[in-house]
């Protein structure tokens, strides 16, 4: 699992703003893919209005403010709490309950703290982020799923955005469910096979919006996923 994990720090920045910002996607019939997915997702105007989100992921669990861009990340195996702004990078950490100090450890954390949200947020909301500023999405065939049910594979590729840019992954949006039920990791664009290639299943009404909860055969699936209207703005400024 460890392996899987370290190979998917994610690509995409997410964007931390309540009103997302397309990029101009220039493949039409991958647009028009993810328009109907967006739909049967709920909407991007509800996901927009969702402004609270935590959930847990492998051992970390995670708030997020997706207004602030305001992040809380509890990472018990080193007893330690990191408090971001990812718009921003100003924020606190705490050690074994004690603020650290040393600016230069704060802010390499700070930092750290930024690329677990990335890498643990997109594991759930990946779906909502897919024509994202710097993504690179295109159709690439009509595929069937281990279902036997068809689906159409988009490419997602990468400039300028992210921490490892050179990723790639493929994602399988169903033709009849309209949403994404499977997807492929490539950690370099040009590997003939994927570092994994995983369902996505358990789709469930969080608010307003559906997210998918399994990613099968290790445990590397988003647990625990609460969506809110408020919650406690201290839960960002201090243990």
């Amino acid at each position: 699992m460890k392996s899987i994990v370290k190979a998917a720090v994610m690509a995409v920045v997410i964007m931390a703003s309540s009103t997302a910002i397309f990029a101009q996607t220039k493949d039409k019939k991958a647009a028009a893919i993810v328009q109907e997915m967006l739909t049967a997702m709920g909407g991007m105007k509800n996901y927009n209005a969702t402004h609270f989100i935590q959930w847990d992921f492998v051992n970390r669990k995670l708030s997020w403010d997706k207004w602030t861009g305001d992040v809380r990340v509890e990472n018990p195996s080193a007893n330690q709490v990191v408090l971001v702004n990812i718009n921003t990078m100003k924020g606190k950490v705490y050690e074994s309950g004690v603020q650290l100090m040393d600016e230069k450890k704060v802010n390499a954390l700070l930092e750290k703290g930024k690329k677990w949200w990335i890498n643990d947020a997109y594991w759930l909301v990946m779906p909502w982020k897919l024509q994202d500023p710097g993504v690179t999405l295109s159709f690439v065939k009509t595929d069937n799923l281990p279902n036997g049910k068809t689906a159409d594979v988009l490419q997602l590729t990468f400039d300028g955005v992210g921490v490892t840019p050179e990723n790639k992954y493929w994602v399988y949006v169903g033709q009849e469910s309209h949403l994404v039920e499977q997807w492929a990791y490539y950690q370099n664009f040009n590997d003939a096979e994927p570092k994994f290639l995983k369902p996505w299943n358990n789709y469930q009404k969080m608010g307003s919006i559906l997210l998918s909860f399994d990613r099968p055969n290790e445990n590397v699936s988003p647990k625990n996923v609460i969506v809110k209207d408020s919650l406690d703005s201290a839960l960002f400024t201090t243990l």
